[in-house]
């Protein structure tokens, strides 16, 4: 008799709003064996985690994963090897298993990683992500701004390298997101103003959070105290005015 295998979820959970998470990820949830979340190694805590929490069953088992950060590459395959083995045991035991990650399940997540080397460790296993609301969604939404409109182009990019990757570019996109800006704050704003092209800049921090904050002001945004979760979106064209047809 052929073995059966469980299913590896990837779960978006959105932003940080619990009313943003998806239907799709609710029904998952609700029918997994045993969820998973990543934490930093040096904390206990996972957002992805409390957002989720309320629609996951009592008796479903429920697991963080320690994540180092650090840039030591050698111990950061050392933990995402680790954490693949650990869900591949699962689901080589016929139980399904769900991965948790805030925003978007395949958009600079961490299940993006993991996904990697469970693929490359076992092949044979069935993988399905669940797509989720990116933060940047939230936000455009939040502030009642059209991302690209038209003909408009829209340039998603991480913060990590700050203002470097705008700057690379001989022509600039109508609109730019910079995500996970934290202490590139400054050189993000440097590089927007540089430019000259963005008239329109708003950070928000948490977005979807109780601690969530707008800024019109980047120059009071950069004086405030670094926070990971920090997202800049700017625009070329600051009007809200339809087109003319």
């Amino acid at each position: 008799m052929e073995k059966t295998f469980g299913t590896f979820y990837g779960i978006g959970v959105g932003p940080g709003d619990p009313d943003l998470i998806t239907l799709k990820a609710v029904k998952v949830l609700g029918q997994v064996d045993i969820v998973f979340a990543a934490a930093s190694t040096k904390n206990c805590h996972s957002l992805a985690m409390d957002i989720a929490r309320p629609h996951i069953p009592p008796a479903t088992a429920i697991e963080l994963m320690r994540f180092p950060m650090t840039r030591n590459k050698a111990e950061t395959h050392r933990a995402w090897s680790a954490n693949a083995e650990r869900i591949i045991a699962e689901l080589e035991a016929g139980r399904d298993a769900a991965f948790l990650t805030l925003g978007d399940s395949l958009t600079y997540s961490t299940f993006g990683y993991l996904l990697k080397y469970v693929k490359a460790k076992a092949p044979r296993l069935k993988v399905l992500p669940v797509p989720g609301i990116t933060s940047y969604q939230a936000a455009a939404s939040r502030l009642s701004t059209p991302l690209v409109e038209g003909e408009g182009t829209l340039m998603v990019v991480s913060g990590v390298t700050g203002g470097d990757r705008l700057r690379a570019l001989s022509q600039k996109p109508d609109t730019v997101v910079f995500l996970k800006a934290y202490r590139n704050l400054p050189d993000i704003c440097s590089a927007l103003e540089t430019s000259g092209a963005y008239p329109y800049c708003v950070g928000v921090k948490n977005c979807g959070q109780a601690s969530e904050e707008i800024f019109d002001d980047m120059e009071q945004l950069c004086r405030q105290t670094p926070d990971y979760w920090t997202l800049v979106i700017a625009k070329k064209n600051a009007s809200h005015e339809p087109a003319a047809e």
